[in-house]
């Protein structure tokens, strides 16, 4: 398939510069794939769509402070560090601008007498920086007092707070992104929807920049995906698999928990408990072997999200659903409304 038949039109004021006002208040498209119908309600609805016995599957991963500001030593020129995946050892893949400038070597100096050293670049052109700083508190500490949460490009201004760009069971910290199709969820939902006899389990996939890097190919399938760390237990490996072999639906909170879902899925049949990265990659044509229903946001034109929910709803279907978006007046993107897919 080609880029363009994932394009659509999208006037600017439907990006959402803002959060609902309240997490659940959000607009909610609901798609059947069965007959193409499509509903519209409130996301507090939700529970309209799930059954007593279905399970959904959150990504607990905690998005980190991950933009770093500081200067260049000895120029004092302006250097921003952008923490992309942790290598162990106070060593971090990072993006750094100006790139041109800040070759291996380099010394950025940070707040709290903390020093960023480039130790090497990477194919592509993302570096691998060690970060020197008193070790008497832990790095995540550190990153709190001198990092500020990186929010998309698309979001020019907003009033949200950085508790606005974390899901309300975040737990694991590693992601440069949210997973932004929990948004919508509050503590209060989760209980109501588990009070009818919906099952919840978490799994964790850290989220990179690679998620909203541009395909740039003219046919889709010569993409290549970045890779992403995931982590499955065995809590959750045993109730996708009970869920499965009762006959419920795995419900994806999101497309990160739908990689993931995807990822781990052995030719038994089954999960197992796993750690490990992922860069599948899926677009129409792909057969989903776990997941039966999605959570998710409205994405971004020529995305591979885009991709992967027409992999998942039918093509036709969603780009008339993206159309029908645009024109009620849905909001898109990370603080915009959400569908659910079933």
């Amino acid at each position: 398939m080609k880029l363009s038949d994932f394009d659509y039109y999208l006037p600017l004021d439907r990006i959402a510069q803002h959060p609902a006002d309240k997490r659940d208040h959000s607009r909610l498209m609901c798609l059947n794939r069965k007959n193409s119908d499509i509903k519209h309600r409130m996301f507090y609805e939700i529970d309209e769509f799930i059954n007593p016995g279905d399970l959904l599957v959150l990504n607990n991963s905690k998005v980190i402070p991950a933009r770093v500001l500081g200067i260049k030593d000895p120029t004092g020129a302006a250097a921003e560090i952008l923490l992309l995946r942790d290598l162990g050892e106070d060593k971090w893949e990072c993006t750094v601008r100006p790139g041109r400038r800040l070759g291996v070597g380099t010394k950025i100096r940070l707040k709290n007498d903390t020093t960023a050293l480039i130790e090497s670049v990477l194919p592509g052109g993302n570096r691998v920086v060690r970060f020197v700083y008193d070790k008497e508190i832990d790095f995540y500490t550190l990153l709190n007092e001198i990092g500020n949460t990186p929010l998309p490009h698309y979001i020019h201004e907003t009033t949200a707070k950085s508790e606005d760009y974390q899901t309300v069971y975040a737990k694991i910290p590693g992601s440069s992104a949210a997973p932004t199709a929990g948004f919508h969820f509050t503590k209060e939902l989760i209980l109501k929807l588990k009070e009818k006899g919906v099952l919840f389990t978490e799994i964790t996939l850290h989220i990179g920049l690679g998620t909203f890097r541009p395909v740039k190919t003219e046919l889709i399938e010569n993409h290549q995906m970045h890779r992403e760390y995931y982590t499955v237990s065995e809590t959750s490996s045993n109730i996708i698999n009970r869920t499965i072999t009762e006959g419920n639906r795995v419900i994806s909170v999101g497309t990160t928990s739908c990689r993931t879902l995807e990822s781990v899925y052995r030719d038994n049949g089954s999960i197992v408990p796993c750690t490990g990265s992922t860069d599948i990659f899926i677009y129409p044509g792909y057969n989903f072997k776990v997941v039966d229903a999605m959570i998710t946001n409205f994405h971004l034109p020529k995305s591979t999200l885009m991709m992967l929910v027409s992999a998942f709803s039918g093509h036709e279907f969603i780009m008339n659903a993206y159309k029908e978006a645009v024109d009620t007046g849905y909001r898109f993107f990370s603080f915009g409304d959400a569908m659910f897919i079933y």
